[in-house]
């Protein structure tokens, strides 16, 4: 029977590319840096051709959206780990086909492989989707191997119906 054993403690470091590839697989950034400049060119444009008022407001909105753009990259993952205090605990896992026993200080729990409704895997982390926007986050630097890790993955393939594995050059995505 295959199984995985993990115990590890969050570093700030895991959850905060985990969110940010969490924000990159949901936003579009290209398109939405590219409407950022063109706004603000358009706003110059005007500002300069006579339409002072409406290049302005331009400017400003190009503005508001690329700190919005900053903050969820930058700010909000940062804040998001520090006002949790569940990530200073010790974590302790086991994966096996049955099921996820999910262990902290304050809790001890059985889990379901059907919980998970998806999956995101990137160069750090597996970043396991229940609900709408909550995940939970697997650092890969917490595999004592590269067996555990294809272990894990293989497990994770046969009981989440919708992994997307950012890891294989271009989105693959694949179905269990």
């Amino acid at each position: 029977m295959e199984t995985v054993n993990l115990s590890f403690r969050y570093a700030e470091q895991d959850y905060v590319r985990a969110m940010r590839a969490h924000y990159a697989s949901h936003l579009r950034l290209p398109l939405d840096i590219a409407v950022v400049v063109g706004v603000a060119a358009l706003g110059a444009y005007e500002s300069w051709s006579g339409s002072h008022g409406f290049g302005i407001t331009l400017l400003g909105v190009s503005g508001v959206f690329a700190l919005m753009l900053v903050a969820a990259f930058g700010i909000v993952p940062t804040i998001a780990f520090r006002s949790q205090l569940k990530f200073r605990d010790e974590y302790s896992l086991r994966f096996s086909p049955q099921g996820i026993h999910f262990r902290t200080a304050h809790i001890d729990s059985d889990l379901q492989w059907a919980l998970y409704t998806g999956a995101l895997i990137d160069a750090y982390s597996f970043i396991l989707y229940y609900g709408s926007r909550q995940f939970t986050v697997i650092p890969k630097r917490v595999f004592q191997d590269v067996s555990q890790l294809q272990t894990f993955e293989r497990l994770l393939k046969q009981n989440v119906s919708d992994v997307v594995d950012k890891t294989k050059g271009r989105e693959a995505r694949q179905l269990a």
